[in-house]
């Protein structure tokens, strides 16, 4: 019986990994092993680093949210309490884009947070 020297199957599979590793530098575009090893770990950065961008947004709102905040005499952590206890529910996403393109609308969100403070 002849030995099974895998043909066809293992052409196709490595081809797919090097088709993948297209635009790498030095022997991770030209390699099977190198570009595979990139790969898992090219993979395993865009994964996290998905997440992480959901993270950095939420730091860029609360930055603006806050900035905008102490312009009206007030912090963003009573800002927020105050926003909850009035009943306005509006995420940070929304918040941060009023406070960056229409400070007027901001400054009335802003009053009512302190009102209910009180």
């Amino acid at each position: 019986m002849p030995r099974v020297k895998g043909g066809t199957v293992t052409r196709k599979r490595r081809k797919k990994i090097m088709k993948l590793a297209k635009g790498y530098r030095g022997a991770k575009h030209l390699q099977f092993k190198a570009a595979s090893t990139q790969l898992f770990v090219s993979s395993k950065y865009a994964f996290l680093d998905r997440k992480r961008r959901k993270s950095n947004f939420r730091r860029l709102w609360i930055a603006r949210i806050n900035a905008a905040a102490r312009q009206n005499d007030i912090s963003y952590s009573k800002l927020m309490h105050g926003l909850k206890l009035a009943g306005v529910d509006i995420n940070r996403k929304m918040l941060a884009d009023i406070a960056y393109n229409d400070s007027k609308t901001f400054a009335q969100l802003a009053d009512t947070a302190k009102k209910a403070l009180k």
